[in-house]
């Protein structure tokens, strides 16, 4: 079969590997339909690495993908308890966490230390043609959610998370540092509970103009000009909570001053040097609670939920469509941040 592979920093190519075996005893093979380009997947393809995981050895990327069951194994019980059959169009969780450790029996899966992430090295990921998983991370979705769009359920998945954490409740106001897609799918998340006004900073003009189209308070600038413009329009209380989605260099710093004494500050981004930046002072005089958020759990049926309900519009968030073979200009378009691009998805 076709697949992607990472050989280093900004080297993906296409190339012939073998197909995946026939599944085992509750699996499932999926025949790929879409790939979404994740920002944690630009991380991998400029440095070969995210945080302290190096790429030491060639691999499959790709983790939010969506595809059509072929094959299953013996007792394919999908995540919604129900079997899953030939035929069934399936979004597919990549996270596969152990199910018996502490944290797994907690509730806590996404912070599973044995979990196997498929797409994050050395795992292999869904840029192929086919892929085999397990049945429980396959969600059914409905007709009416199309193959981009169940793709793209994961980064719903991780802006349900991310909004889950803070517990924020109706009229509570908030503030989203960047407008790429996990920032746009946080603000329509969060309008979608009651929250209100949503600010966002973002400084890719057409990102902003996005942001806007899905009820976000756009703010002009995206550095202190920015902050001072929140800070304005609060009346100088600040907001309630601050997402931080961005991770440019001073995005935590700004979100540390835009939210109030006592209020939330959740870091989804990722930075290129896994390192955080934050004045001390800052977030102590304020007594600021910072969240770190790690993925997610148990998402997706409330995720087509939403997008059944048209509460979250992800097809407005796909600006780029590429096939396999274009994955590599896919991804250079994409880490150059350049032609308009918000989400790219790979047609497999």
């Amino acid at each position: 079969m076709k697949a992607i592979r990472l050989y280093g920093p900004r080297d993906l190519r296409l190339e012939e590997v073998p197909c995946p075996a026939s599944p085992e005893r509750g699996e499932v093979l999926v025949r790929v339909r879409s790939v979404g380009i994740c920002g944690s997947d630009l991380h991998t393809f400029r440095h070969a690495r995210i945080g302290d995981t190096v790429c030491t050895t060639p691999f499959i990327m790709g983790h939010e993908f969506s595809g059509v069951v072929q094959v299953v194994g013996e007792g394919p019980t999908g995540g919604d308890g129900l079997l899953v059959h030939p035929g069934d169009r399936v979004a597919v969780d990549p996270a596969q966490p152990c199910g018996v450790c502490e944290l797994c029996k907690k509730g806590h899966s996404n912070l599973c230390p044995h979990l196997r992430f498929l797409g994050h090295y050395p795992h292999d990921g869904s840029l192929c043609e086919w892929i085999r998983v397990p049945a429980r991370n396959c969600f059914r979705v409905p007709d009416l959610i199309d193959d981009e769009e169940a793709a793209l359920l994961e980064p719903l998945g991780v802006a349900l998370h991310s909004v889950s954490l803070p517990r924020v409740k109706p009229g509570d106001s908030a503030a989203v540092i960047g407008a790429g897609p996990i920032g746009l799918c946080v603000l329509q998340v969060l309008k979608g509970v009651g929250i209100d006004p949503v600010f966002v900073m973002e400084k890719l003009p057409w990102r902003s103009k996005l942001a806007g189209r899905l009820g976000a308070s756009v703010v002009s600038g995206s550095d202190a000009q920015g902050v001072q413009e929140v800070l304005d329009r609060t009346a100088g209380r600040g907001v309630d909570v601050a997402f931080e989605a961005a991770w440019s260099d001073n995005s935590v710093q700004h979100c540390a001053e835009i939210v109030r004494p006592g209020g939330k500050l959740m870091v989804i981004g990722i930075s290129d040097d896994d390192k955080l930046y934050l004045k001390h002072s800052t977030a102590r005089r304020k007594g600021i609670t910072i969240l770190m958020v790690r993925r997610m759990k148990h998402t997706y049926p409330d995720a087509i939920d939403l997008v059944l309900r048209r509460i979250v519009d992800l097809k407005t968030l796909i600006t780029h469509r590429f096939r396999l073979e274009q994955t590599p200009d896919a991804f250079a378009l994409n880490a150059a941040y350049d032609d308009g691009i918000a989400k790219a998805i790979i047609q497999v």
